[in-house]
């Protein structure tokens, strides 16, 4: 016997309801044949909130009796609360990730010769990229969480607008292949100063801190991870000095 779910949600050329959506998918893809009730109007939906005595919509029904929203139907279904809870590593090693691709598809394509150093180097420079894009997309909440903890940022509250852009410049300046002095002295500088930050709040001073790495909204927690941009960083710019010796 096929299940049955009735559900109601908002479809109008104003509004189109995500968890309308999202609650279709997830009763279809639970094995419910789902009777789909669009909700044209405001006042529709107005009407459909006054009847049965509820504030919101998307609303389900299940063997007529009411579950609730997309929440409601994930609680229901034995499913947790939807997307990233408490602190996490994933966008940090998202982006280390996507930097890893970046230089396959260029050895994969042959225009990175394969050895060890312009592998590194560039995924280096792509890490330090993202990473920087990730910071400006709100300049002001990153500074807001980065003061928390930088050293030089706490004295000097302009190098943490300074810094994502520092970065961004060491990275793209590094694909660029500019001059090795034009790039080693700034990839050594915010590298050397966050290594240092990080290793006093977390490993001298104990600080149970968010990491302002991937942006001040982020729920990644200041650790070894953020200590391995750094030392990318700092690693990559004392690297690139030595070839002037």
């Amino acid at each position: 016997m096929t299940k049955q779910a009735t559900l109601y949600r908002m479809v109008s050329d104003e509004h189109l309801c995500p968890y309308g959506l999202k609650s279709k998918d997830l009763l279809e893809r639970e094995g419910y044949k789902v009777n789909d009730h669009k909700l044209t109007s405001r006042e529709e939906t107005d009407a459909f909130k006054a009847k049965y005595g509820v504030k919101t919509t998307p609303q389900a029904f299940i063997d007529d009796k009411r579950i609730g929203g997309y929440d409601d139907l994930r609680e229901y279904f034995g499913k947790g609360e939807e997307g990233q809870q408490g602190t996490t590593y994933t966008p940090v090693i998202a982006i280390f990730l996507i930097a890893a691709l970046f230089v396959a598809a260029l050895l994969f394509s042959s225009r990175l010769p394969v050895a060890i150093e312009p592998t590194i180097l560039h995924f280096v420079a792509f890490a330090m990229v993202l990473l920087a894009l990730q910071k400006l997309q709100d300049i002001n909440s990153f500074a807001t969480m980065f003061i928390t903890y930088d050293l030089l940022a706490m004295k000097h509250l302009r190098y943490a607008y300074f810094y994502p852009f520092a970065e961004a410049y060491a990275g793209l300046a590094m694909l660029a292949k500019f001059p090795i002095l034009a790039i080693a002295p700034v990839s050594i500088f915010i590298g050397g100063i966050g290594a240092a930050s990080v290793i006093k709040a977390v490993y001298v001073d104990k600080r149970e801190l968010k990491c302002a790495c991937v942006g001040g909204d982020s729920n990644v927690p200041l650790g070894f991870i953020s200590l391995s941009e750094n030392l990318f960083m700092l690693g990559a710019g004392l690297w690139m000095l030595t070839k002037l010796m």
